[in-house]
């Protein structure tokens, strides 16, 4: 049991304080915190009762997440705002001594680039204060890495062939948005794909490579190659692989919208002079769009992530798929929210639990496939996740 300091108020971030406000004997306080207070004020109001205190912070301000971090005393600091803070707050994590948890990695505001390099340097500073830094515990990154290094554990003696797949077959009836911040969305989609062959990293053109995979209760859905960042990771802690990929789909109405925004500048994320005023397209973009947190209500269909591999068990090839289903209108009769908030939140708050209850905690600065598998998939079921295994099957890739 600990108190819990949750940054972000977002679709994930209700998602992960409806789901830590439920677990009272693990979460003995919960303060959610945001730029903007009432988003804060708005996610406590529905989840009732008095289980989440609220707080105002610019998480671009080391000064200010130190104070309100001394002023909460949480055991563990939860970060779902944007990744570009990142580093202030685990700066304001190692300033405090307090624990850490995100859901994605680094990236800098002025180059559309992510990769974990920036977070790992901090691994002997936190192993120092004797504090605990937990990332990517998303879904991907996050769930597909426990999916990995599960399967490394009770399943292969040797992973040689990672293929993640993201299926997400829902319908929200909108023309045009995005399934999470649309800034953050459209600077990952629109970069140069890359993937792992053989102990190097291979460049594509964005969206380059595509092809029909199947997924289970959907059917086939066109597939795009793109570079994500447990890909990095998952080579470096399974040095067995010989590849790993990253598969996403899209839409082709989806598609179209996306170049006509890049071809009109809009995906531009540098300043722009406007009547005499500095903006940056993208941001103004992401200001017309739908929210994405706000897209449950009508949102119907599934979501399909999960791990294709391949490799040897006893000396003979094996292939296994592992994978989850996840409803969007289960997750907003829930949480308000739809099915990709909700398989990002809801990992994120289970591996809050496994920190509290000592079971993820070591010095240093981890990803999740770092830590015990098993006590987390036996919990991500009964958190609203279930699972699912497929041995010697057809990978299609």
């Amino acid at each position: 049991m600990g108190k819990v300091l949750q940054i972000g108020a977002g679709g994930v971030g209700t998602v992960v304080a409806h789901k830590m406000a439920a677990l009272p004997e693990v979460f003995s306080e919960i303060t959610l915190a945001s730029r903007t207070k009432s988003k804060c004020d708005a996610v406590a109001k529905k989840i009732g009762g008095d289980r989440i205190k609220t707080a105002q912070v610019d998480a671009d301000n080391v000064d200010e997440l130190v104070a309100l971090i001394n002023k909460v005393k949480p055991d563990l600091v939860v970060n779902v705002a944007l990744p570009y803070q990142d580093l202030t707050i685990m700066e304001a994590c190692l300033a405090t001594h307090t624990s850490y948890l995100d859901t994605a990695n680094y990236e800098p505001k002025d180059v559309a680039h992510f990769e974990y390099s920036w977070q790992w340097a901090y691994k002997k500073r936190f192993e120092d204060a004797g504090i605990t830094a937990i990332l990517g515990c998303g879904f991907d990154p996050g769930v597909t890495s426990v999916f990995t290094a599960y399967a490394a554990k009770h399943h292969f003696d040797e992973i040689q062939y990672l293929d993640i797949v993201d299926c997400n077959a829902g319908n929200h009836h909108k023309a045009f948005a995005t399934n999470f911040n649309p800034e953050i969305n459209i600077r990952e989609i629109t970069q140069k794909g890359r993937y792992y062959q053989d102990g190097k990293w291979v460049e594509t053109g964005a969206l380059e490579i595509h092809k029909g995979l199947n997924y289970p209760e959907i059917g086939e859905r066109e597939s795009y190659l793109m570079f994500h960042e447990e890909l990095e990771s998952l080579v470096k802690n399974f040095p067995t692989i010989k590849r790993a990929r990253f598969w996403m789909t899209f839409g082709q109405e989806y598609l179209t919208h996306l170049r006509v925004i890049q071809d009109i500048g809009m995906a531009r994320i540098d300043e722009v002079d406007f009547n005499g005023v500095k903006i940056v397209p993208l941001q103004f973009l992401k200001a017309v769009l739908p929210n994405p947190g706000e897209l449950g209500e009508n949102y119907e269909g599934y979501t399909s992530i999960g791990c294709r591999i391949r490799g040897l068990k006893d000396g003979k090839e094996r292939t296994y798929y592992i994978y989850n289903n996840c409803s969007h209108e289960a997750a907003y009769k829930e949480t308000g929210t739809q099915a990709v908030s909700y398989t990002t939140g809801v990992p994120c708050a289970l591996g809050a639990e496994m920190f509290m209850k000592g079971i993820w905690k070591k010095p240093g600065v981890w990803n999740v496939e770092d830590f015990d598998p098993d006590p987390f998939l036996a919990r991500l079921g009964e958190q609203g996740l279930p699972w699912h295994e497929k041995f010697d099957v057809d990978l299609e890739l």
